[in-house]
């Protein structure tokens, strides 16, 4: 669609405002109100927003403002886009990739979540991270669903020929996990043998030591509040 609008020539004020004419792609407009949601975390709902429409129309007549069901499909697209590209990156690059895998529940649903993350450097000899899984799992997360929810991520991106460690949190779980997928990868194509292809959490073990120190002197902080509170 071609729309004539007003413009102000920015150079020079003087002169009277030019009528140009521009076109309006609907496409373009709606892929952007979809990385607009995907950029700030926004609800699908706000497509159902009166207010939101409102203000929509006002700015431009033309937009209709789409469905959830749209704005879900149009961010579907934008994530096989991307998907493709960082895909394209990850099977062309010739170095090994190390992989991290992270378990977390969300604090307001009490849901637990996979997210499943790649490093490796690139032919510029920088370091690149990308998350290339991030899904719900049901209950319960046991080992064996653990490991054939990552085994079917590294086939998905066709990288378990290309994996030099996987760092996982330092739990009994985890250990039992990863032995599960050591028996379903070809230990042969591993770095050094797959000596180091288990990697426990520094970080996680760091928080478990921090938790253990405060266990121990607990009463010793309690004590300590209580004096400074009276």
């Amino acid at each position: 669609m071609r729309q004539q609008v007003l413009t102000n020539n920015f150079m020079n004020k003087d002169r009277p405002p030019l009528l140009t004419s521009y076109s309006f792609d609907h496409g373009t407009t709606r892929k952007e109100l979809a990385n607009a949601i995907i950029m700030h975390e926004y609800p699908l709902s706000i497509v159902d927003h009166v207010g939101f429409k409102r203000y929509s129309n006002a700015l431009q007549p033309l937009f209709k403002v789409p469905c959830r069901n749209t704005m879900k499909s149009e961010i579907f697209k934008i994530y096989e886009h991307h998907k493709g590209k960082i895909l394209s990156l990850v099977v062309s690059n010739a170095s090994r990739l190390a992989i991290t895998m992270d378990m977390w529940t969300s604090s307001n649903q009490k849901k637990g979540f996979m997210a499943i993350t790649a490093h490796f450097i690139d032919d510029s000899w920088t370091l690149q991270s990308r998350i290339l899984r991030f899904r719900y799992m049901p209950c319960q997360h046991t080992k064996d669903v653990l490991c054939e929810q990552l085994l079917n991520c590294l086939m998905d991106w066709n990288i378990d020929k290309k994996i030099s460690s996987i760092t996982v949190d330092n739990c009994s779980t985890n250990d039992v996990m990863i032995d599960l997928l050591w028996d379903k990868l070809d230990s042969t194509l591993l770095m050094l043998g797959g000596n180091l292809f288990h990697m426990h959490c520094c970080a996680h073990i760091l928080n478990l030591i921090v938790k253990d120190g405060l266990d121990v002197i607990k009463m010793g902080i309690e004590k300590i509040r209580d004096s400074v509170a009276y």
